[in-house]
Order: structure tokens, then sequence, then C-alpha cells
């Protein structure tokens, strides 16, 4: 049944415009976004809003005790006769949140809390709090896997779980990706190093202490100390900046400070020059970035300090894994993927398909839609042994609803 969804954020960051965007286009449910048009949580982040102003319901929101939300206008929509489901993101903390689910779900209407859910094991209040609050839900759309098989032990039901990943605009990163040539690689690498030959190691990140950068440059100790020099390529900035700055000079170590970069195309080619994508600590939409440019990543092997993007790793597939704050095992991490079994061609094919295949804005909206229409969630994992090959109809909601969408058909799209 076609429904009008309204998605409440508290404001929508601009670095998610392309799932919203893919939303607005939906043809099987009508999406419309409630927020604030600036930035409530003073997060620095730029704010997008819908291009149809009539697709935007603005609300006001205010901090109490600075991490406790209130929302205007919020309650007013859980009561509006012309909505059939609320999309809330799930945050505990927005307090509006807990009144206004509750009501929506008491005049009839379908409640979905986007959000990442537990991204650890949790036990005492907070584990309590957060349980009671998802249960106002009819179901959540999650993140990752890991959150799913937590709210699995909590007793929540499978079917009220949707994994619906992550995405960036996958279709901009392939715009930008197809338009630098090879020899622009080649040349991105003598550009900032003296040994171009070397394996270029690349990191996009703010440079904080959770961040473990310090490790990644012990790692290139590690690796020079028994043959294996490689260049690094720190794209990013942070309070860290200065002390990462001192240990190369001490060490000598080959690493170039980018600084800050926004711009979609240029990172593609930074990424793209590099052998190797490290994040030594928690990692996020980098994986993606990394990923979708066909540069494999390695990261720490932690679930419980992990964003869930890092599902998204295939140990010898597209990336791999080290034990946390070891640079030693780090540094043989680094070293399986300089010396790969696989041809280049086959890694970068293995880094984008998991992106055309799951972590897209085509599928999130696909799996959406899903969500809203009461279809059980399904556990879709692009590994499974049977892969359907047909692509969803337009001309049948139902049956659009009920297919996965192939790898060719997220490309095409």
């Amino acid at each position: 049944m076609h429904q009008r969804v309204a998605i409440v954020y508290h404001a929508f960051a601009h670095y998610r415009s392309a799932i919203n965007e893919a939303l607005l286009q939906s043809t099987t449910h009508d999406y419309f976004f409630v927020g604030d048009a600036g930035d409530p949580q003073q997060s620095g982040i730029k704010s997008w809003i819908p291009p149809d102003p009539c697709r935007f319901i603005p609300t006001k929101s205010h901090l109490l005790a600075g991490r406790f939300l209130i929302q205007s206008t919020v309650v007013n929509i859980a009561l509006r006769r012309d909505i059939t489901t609320i999309i809330f993101l799930g945050d505990a903390q927005f307090l509006t949140t807990w009144l206004a689910a509750a009501l929506a779900r008491l005049t009839g209407k379908r409640v979905l809390f986007w959000t990442h859910g537990w991204t650890r094991r949790e036990r005492g209040v907070k584990d309590f709090i957060r349980s009671a609050f998802y249960r106002l839900a009819h179901g959540l759309l999650l993140y990752g896997h890991g959150a799913k098989m937590i709210a699995l032990d909590h007793g929540f039901k499978p079917e009220q779980l949707y994994v619906i990943y992550n995405s960036l605009d996958y279709a901009a990163q392939q715009v930008a990706r197809a338009s630098i040539p090879l020899t622009r690689l080649h040349e991105t690498r003598a550009a900032f190093f003296t040994h171009p030959e070397r394996p270029l190691l690349i990191c996009t990140s703010r440079m904080l202490p959770m961040r473990r950068l310090d490790l990644l440059l012990e790692a290139m100790c590690h690796l020079r100390d028994h043959g294996s020099a490689v260049n690094l390529l720190l794209v990013g900035d942070g309070p860290e900046r200065p002390a990462l700055e001192a240990i190369a000079r001490h060490e000598q170590l080959a690493v170039s400070f980018y600084g800050e970069c926004y711009d979609e195309k240029v990172l593609a080619g930074l990424v793209m020059a590099a052998d190797l994508t490290v994040v030594p600590g928690r990692i996020g939409l980098n994986a993606m970035h990394s990923l979708a440019y066909g540069t494999p990543v390695v990261t720490q092997d932690a679930p419980d300090d992990q964003g869930p993007e890092w599902e998204s790793i295939i140990p010898g597939f597209n990336g791999g894994f080290y034990q946390p704050n070891s640079s030693q095992d780090l540094a043989r991490a680094i070293k399986d993927w300089l010396n790969p079994v696989l041809s280049l061609s086959e890694i970068s094919a293995n880094c984008e398909e998991i992106i055309t295949r799951f972590y897209n804005p085509h599928f999130q909206r696909w799996a959406i839609d899903r969500a809203v229409s009461g279809v059980p969630a399904d556990d879709l994992f692009w590994m499974r042994e049977t892969d359907p090959v047909h692509t969803p109809k337009e001309s049948s909601t139902d049956d659009a609803l009920a297919e996965e969408p192939t790898a060719k058909h997220l490309v095409d799209s």
C-alpha cells in the first residue's frame, strides 16, 4: 500500500543527501522530511534541505543540559491523519521522540527508528533504557548485522530488524573515479614522495587520539626495519597532527600530511593512487570511500570499538584486520596486502562489489521501502549462497519489494 512517510531528524547532514534524494525519488512511498534547517547540536556539519519545499517541515530543536533534545512540532506530526508511517532518528536522548512515537502508535501509524542500535553489549540502566526506547517502534532500521545480533539477544523479533547499511553518494563517486586516468595516479605519488615506487598507504581521518595514527607510524617503522619501506599519505587534520609530524621527523618516515580535503574528485584521486587504506582505530564512512574507489582497507579487529561500516571488510577479499593496539600485527596485516595473491584488477573489483551490492543509496531506499510496507525483515548478505539474477520491477510495488536488487541493477540505476 502506498504510504505517506515522515522522516524525523534533528537536522539532515549534507553527507546524507544521496540517500535522502533517493527516497524522494521512490515510486513506492511518498517521503517528506521533518527537522531543523540549522545545526541544533552545533556539530559544524552543513545541513541538507529538500529541494522541494513541500517535502520539508521545519522544526526547532532545543538542547537541555547539553545532551537532551526537545523538538517542536514533532508531537503534531505524530497526530496528523495524512501520515501513515513515521521514521524517527532512534536516539533515546531526543525526549520528544518518546512521546511522539507512543502517540503515533496509538493513532494507528507505523513507527520505525533509524539507528545504529547497539554498537556493543551493555548492562544496567543504560541498556534497560535503550531497550525500552527501541520497543516503542514496530521496527528498527539498522546500520549493520552486529546491532541486529545484539537486538536478537534482547528478545527483538528478527522480522522487526531491518539491516539497511550506510552509504555515500555512490553515483558521484563513480563519476569521479571514471574521470581520473591511470597516468594521474602515478603523478600523484610522484608529487608527494621522493620514492614513488614504494607502496603507498593512505588514511583519511580526523587526527584524534582515538584514531591511533601513532600505531600506524610505529607499524611503518617495523616494515622499514624488515626491508619493506612504505609511503604514507594522511588526509585530514586535528589536534594530534603536531605529535604525528614530530614522530615522522624523528623516525625519518616518508609521511605526507595533506590536510583537510572535501573535494570528492580530489579525494578520489588520492585514494585511487594508494595501494591500501589503513585506519588503525575506529572506522566509519572512510571504509565506504576507500572501497568505492577500489582500494582495500585494513583496520582493527574490535567489534565493540568500531563503526558498523567495518562489516563491509571481508578478510582476504577486500581488506583485513589486525589485533588492536599491536603495531607489529598492524605491520603484518599491511604487508599481507602489499604482497597480495589476487591481481590488482581482482582487488579493485572485490572492493567495489560490496558497495554496488549494499552500501549505496539505491539499496538503502529499497530496504527502507520494504520496512515501511511492513515486509518482514530478511537477513540480506551478499556472501550468501544463492543470488537472484532478476531486478525489481517498477510496475508492481509488491514485486519490487519482494526482490533484491542485483549488482548490475544498482550500477545501471
